[in-house]
């Protein structure tokens, strides 16, 4: 996904973080229902909910403003900051909820404007949705017009605010009374109500540290701005929270506070100031989501995660207003006006930023905890801990808020991702996915090395010797299917010819393998030498690939029908097992006909002649059957005593290794004096032969191949097993 250029840059600290979050922060919670809710929860739980509220914003700072230092910033806020660092489908679900929150929120602060707008003038008799409307017509075409305007505009609502604010503590403070204040420490919850519903009504008056960060794109220097403009605002606001909210308790009791309706623009010294600040307030805060929600969604549509999304990634001017994402804005701001009230909006904003919030906690969180070295923020003033403390509390308070509907919304969060994976987007910047996972992986290996070994936590690691995979695909198909999801399988190849001139030529052949693994949907790893002759390619891939506990315990070939390669082959057996490792020897029989990739018919046949190589095949044959295509294939274990030995003793035996070994399977007994020429007799349709054997020494090799002959003769696959005695039927 390309990235296109940002716009350019203009605002600084003051005009373009802590104006736009003041006056989000401080809008129409703080004028038209902070009285309510300080008279229900009473002082102690009134400042825990502001308290609270004012932690989890904090907490999330620290979090935004240590990503902020440490990413350019560009267009998108807090979208662009997860997506670059939790990677794209995490990016790309917060992406969506964010822009919807915050286009909500227009409406909710276009409905406080209105209600306090028909209160101040009763006598008008408008209706409520068509002043909300025209309202809401107003603030788009304000934002339509540029965000400059808008910034410049801000000045004055700030100016008239403060003045607001100023009025009430001067009505206010000369009212004041300790004894009011001890009478109204108590709740005074009205029906329905409690702590947390009133939380979730307090909670979106301090949402708005996000307001800056949403004009990222157009930041002089957003890695400075952001963190002092947010916690300036932050430090401001919450004092006036604070001290209003004492002041409110100090001055009326509860059920004053209750009833009275307007009550600050009744305490304050001129009522007209308030009226004017209520107005600011509101509007304000309604210009600054309809220009934040835009500007996330255009960040969103320019990374190309939703194709369906890209017109609204077009920008208008030398500016790049992105003027088609604010007409959607306004649209379903409209709806939400149409649809819903103050109260009933403020609990769905609550639950859309505290996941967005837990996100970005989660995000700064992971960074520091895997200690990425590309994680260096200017921001100096935080630890993952804070962050991991966010997160929490974000979470925390979402399962008490409403236990249903921020599983609904997690639910929704988990689809958007599980979507976006589906859709195989293309990232073209670093994310902590890989970074985690390399942390996780160090910390296992570490852990694995100091562990003692033991043989119930045998896995098959397997260093399959398929050469290029797609002219020996069975191979490889054979190592992932007896690796079974439980282990570990390692294709490898070996060119030959002079090491120092093969170098590019390695690194291709490596992508190809890579790439074949791909496209095949192999569970493997690519791992390619150049070498001189292939001897030493094998002692090479032998002696050198893994790591710690990984390194590869059993090695994987194909028989060699070249008389002129034997010798290699029968090098690269003796090496394996002078190195202590488990030996598979795969004849294919490209002959049969086979439904599904390499699984042939008929049984999984298992020749017991020995525990040591036995205990390895049964478990192989069991790990075989753990996959779907091999499950219906029944496994039978031959057994083939001398015509005068017990045959009910060996079948007793045999069944009790089994039920030690908890694997199911069917007990043949084959008398005879001649093994191998009875299995080639009796054995039709064997399906994959499992067989004992051990490597044998150089004078040796020829009369191991007559040995083996009738066996090759037979129809169907053979896997010769030498076990290395590392795994154990009854661990």
């Amino acid at each position: 996904m390309a990235e296109t250029g940002p716009a350019p840059r203009r605002f600084g600290t003051f005009a373009g973080v802590f104006t736009p979050t003041t006056l989000t922060i401080l809008g129409v919670i703080l004028f038209l229902r902070f009285g309510d809710i300080m008279g229900q929860a009473g002082v102690l739980r009134g400042m825990a909910i502001v308290l609270g509220a004012q932690t989890v914003t904090l907490l999330t700072s620290f979090s935004l403003s240590a990503i902020a230092t440490n990413t350019p910033v560009k267009g998108g806020g807090a979208y662009f900051l997860i997506s670059r660092t939790l990677g794209v489908e995490f990016g790309g679900g917060i992406g969506l909820f964010l822009y919807l929150a915050q286009a909500t929120s227009v409406a909710l602060y276009v409905l406080g404007f209105t209600e306090s707008f028909l209160g101040a003038f009763p006598s008008l008799g408008w209706d409520s949705r068509l002043v909300a409307s025209c309202v809401n017509l107003g603030v788009f075409l304000c934002v339509f017009a540029g965000a400059g305007w808008t910034i410049r505009l801000q000045y004055g609502i700030l100016a008239v605010l403060v003045l607001a604010v100023l009025s009430f503590f001067a009505g206010a403070l000369p009212l004041a009374s300790l004894h009011t204040l001890a009478a109204n420490l108590h709740p005074a919850y009205g029906k329905g109500s409690g702590f947390f519903p009133l939380f979730a009504l307090f909670f979106p008056a301090v949402t708005g540290i996000m307001a800056g960060v949403n004009m990222s794109g157009d930041l002089a220097d957003p890695g400075r701005s952001i963190p002092v403009g947010t916690f300036t605002a932050i430090a401001f606001t919450g004092s006036v929270y604070v001290g209003m909210g004492l002041l409110l308790s100090a001055v009326l009791p509860q059920g004053e506070l209750l009833s009275r309706g307007f009550v600050v623009r009744e305490l304050a010294l001129v009522p007209g100031l308030v009226n004017a600040g209520v107005f600011a307030a509101t509007l304000s805060s309604a210009l600054g989501s309809m220009m934040g929600a835009p500007r996330v969604l255009q960040a969103f549509a320019r990374d190309r995660v939703l194709p369906r999304l890209a017109p609204f990634a077009r920008g208008s001017g030398k500016t790049q207003e992105p003027r088609l994402a604010t007409l959607l804005t306004f649209l379903i701001a409209q709806g939400a006006l149409l649809l819903g009230d103050l109260d009933a909006v403020a609990p769905v904003i609550t639950l859309f930023f505290l996941v967005t919030y837990a996100t970005l906690n989660l995000a700064c969180f992971l960074e520091g905890v895997t200690r990425n070295p590309s994680f260096r923020p200017r921001f100096r003033w935080h630890h993952w801990s804070l962050s991991l403390l966010g997160t929490l509390e974000c979470l925390g308070l979402m399962a008490f808020l409403s236990p249903l509907w921020s599983l609904l919304c997690l639910l929704a969060l988990g689809g958007t991702m599980v979507l976006i994976g589906r859709a195989e987007i293309l990232a073209t910047w670093g994310d902590l996915t890989s970074g985690l996972a390399f942390q996780r992986a160090r910390a296992s290996l570490i852990r694995l090395e100091k562990e003692k070994y033991h043989p119930k936590n045998w896995r098959p690691s397997i260093l399959a010797l398929s050469g290029g995979a797609w002219n020996r695909n069975h191979l490889a198909e054979y190592a992932c299917c007896l690796a079974s999801g439980r282990g570990v399988v390692s294709l490898a190849q070996v060119l030959l010819g002079d090491v120092e001139t093969l170098g590019t030529h390695r690194e291709e052949a490596e992508r190809l393998l890579r790439k074949h693994i791909r496209e095949n949907g192999l569970c493997a790893f690519p791992v390619v030498v150049a070498e001189e002759d292939l001897g030493r390619g094998m002692k090479t891939l032998l002696q050198c690939h893994g790591l710690g506990g990984v390194r590869p315990n059993t090695v994987l070939l194909g028989w060699s029908e070249d008389p002129k390669r034997r010798e290699t082959f029968f090098q690269t057996l003796r090496l394996a097992r002078r190195m202590g490792k488990s030996i598979l020897v795969l004849r294919y029989d490209q002959t049969r006909s086979r439904e599904e990739g390499i699984v042939p018919e008929g049984p999984l046949s298992v020749w017991w002649t020995d525990p040591q190589n036995g205990s390895l095949m049964l478990l192989l044959a069991h790990l075989l059957r753990q996959n779907p295509l091999w499950r219906d294939h029944p496994l039978r274990i031959l057994l083939t005593p001398p015509p005068q030995a017990d045959r009910e003793s060996l079948v007793t035996g045999m069944q009790g290794r089994l039920e030690k070994a908890r694997i199911d399977g069917e007990i043949e007994v084959l008398p005879t004096e001649d093994p191998e020429e009875t299995l080639s007799r009796t054995l039709a349709n064997p399906g994959l032969l499992l067989i004992g054997f051990a490597p044998p020494e150089e004078e040796e090799e020829e009369a191991f191949l007559a040995r083996m002959a009738s066996l090759l003769a037979l129809p169907g696959d053979l896997l010769l097993v030498c076990h290395a005695g590392h795994a154990s039927l009854e661990a």
